[in-house]
């Protein structure tokens, strides 16, 4: 096959997965977001996924951002950019100048450099508060018993927080991981999920994801 012609059969097997978790769940599968985590990938592995017809892309890094989005988005202008990856405070209002919507607001000083920077650009691209919801030390996130005075301190700063993301331990069983997330989520009347990765997106739909970041099913093996 081609790489048009592969990247639209790997798109084309990653939503029809979607679609049947959904269904199992009774779940509308127009309602989850897929994004394509294009993190390390050039230009050129993103195009055929473009031409196959994803919209919503995720990149960790600001830096590889601004090195690859702006031309992408200037030949498609309907493009969603994720900022998927921890987010250093001294770059928030590079952040917000580049992306729609950022997925991992942990801490206070994070949310007063996002505020600071919405309210001088103007832009203000959604934002999910990132849960440690495995309580891992090595990994970002805030605490479970944290996150209702950081979501104050981010209401309070009027950053708009749709909802709650996560990255479940590696090698055991997600599920119990994703209900906790979304149990919080209800708890605080949050309605976004950003949850699942290649490896456990179906269960996340299954428990309530409305968005989940896929990258090697999508873009293969690195």
């Amino acid at each position: 096959m081609t790489d048009s012609e592969s990247a639209a059969a790997r798109l084309a097997m990653v939503r029809d997965n979607i679609a049947l978790a959904a269904r199992s769940a009774g779940r509308p599968a127009a309602g989850i977001d897929l994004v394509a985590v294009s993190k390390t990938w050039p230009a050129e592995a993103i195009v055929p996924l473009i031409a196959a017809g994803q919209r919503h892309f995720g990149e960790n890094r600001v830096q590889e951002a601004q090195a690859k989005w702006p031309a992408l988005r200037a030949a498609h202008p309907d493009l969603v950019l994720h900022l998927v990856g921890q987010l250093q405070s001294n770059k928030a209002a590079e952040a917000v100048a580049l992306v729609d919507v950022i997925h991992a607001v942990d801490r206070p000083s994070l949310v007063a450099a996002l505020a600071k920077a919405m309210d001088a650009s103007g832009r203000r691209p959604a934002c999910y508060l990132q849960v440690n919801i495995g309580d891992e030390p090595q990994k970002a996130g805030c605490a479970i018993g944290e996150l209702p005075a950081l979501l104050a301190a981010a209401r309070d700063a009027g950053l708009p927080v749709v909802g709650l993301m996560c990255v479940p331990p590696a090698g055991i069983e997600a599920a119990p991981f994703f209900a906790l997330l979304a149990k919080q989520a209800r708890d605080h009347g949050l309605p976004g999920l950003s949850m699942g990765m290649s490896g456990d997106y179906e269960t996340a739909v299954l428990l309530g994801a409305t968005v989940v970041r896929v990258g090697t099913a999508l873009f293969g093996s690195r």
